[in-house]
């Protein structure tokens, strides 16, 4: 039995939520995300919340039950709230600038790289190195947020490059002489 599937997720009030067989489509303030779910999972909207069910006893459907649940959940806080990932800059001359809805870091290449934005996905910079990253679907904040810190992974021995604000990177002991 799955604990996470179980759990009912309860709709906020600017929340509307409508279920098409097995897709379903979620619209709040912040926007409108839809996805299909597994023929396997039942799902049902009852006193403003939505409960989630197998329709069989299986593994596959034991599996679905859970995600589903997350997916779902995601989607509903993603339209009410929204997601955000803040990475950091770290060396010499890095720096970050919005131009329009796209990113443009010099990271210490020849070039300025760019990194252009989706729809429902917003870039902000503060102080040239501090990078937010804010959009509805959590999925593509964090794959944005994941590709903008691999232009500039931080590095072990000096901690130059992007890095997410609460990571902790591993410092290295450099040669001795």
């Amino acid at each position: 039995m799955s604990r996470i599937g179980k759990k009912p997720i309860d709709i906020p009030e600017k929340v509307d939520v409508k279920i098409d067989g097995n897709s379903v489509t979620v619209k709040g303030p912040k926007g409108e995300l839809s996805r299909e779910f597994s023929p396997l999972i039942n799902i049902e909207l009852v006193d403003n919340q939505l409960l989630l069910t197998r329709k069989e006893e299986s593994r596959e459907a034991n599996s679905m039950h859970g995600l589903s649940r997350s997916l779902l959940e995601n989607m509903v806080i993603g339209v009410s709230e929204g997601y955000e990932k803040k990475l950091e800059m770290v060396g010499v001359g890095y720096s970050a600038r919005v131009e329009g809805k796209n990113l443009v870091l010099e990271v210490g290449y020849s070039h300025p790289v760019t990194i252009e934005a989706e729809d429902n996905i917003e870039f902000e910079v503060e102080r040239n190195t501090r990078i937010s990253v804010r959009g509805i679907d959590k999925q593509r904040v964090g794959e944005i947020a994941a590709q903008i810190r691999a232009v500039r992974a931080p590095e072990p021995y000096k901690g130059k490059g992007i890095k997410y604000i609460d990571e902790h990177i591993r410092r290295k002991v450099g040669k001795t002489g």
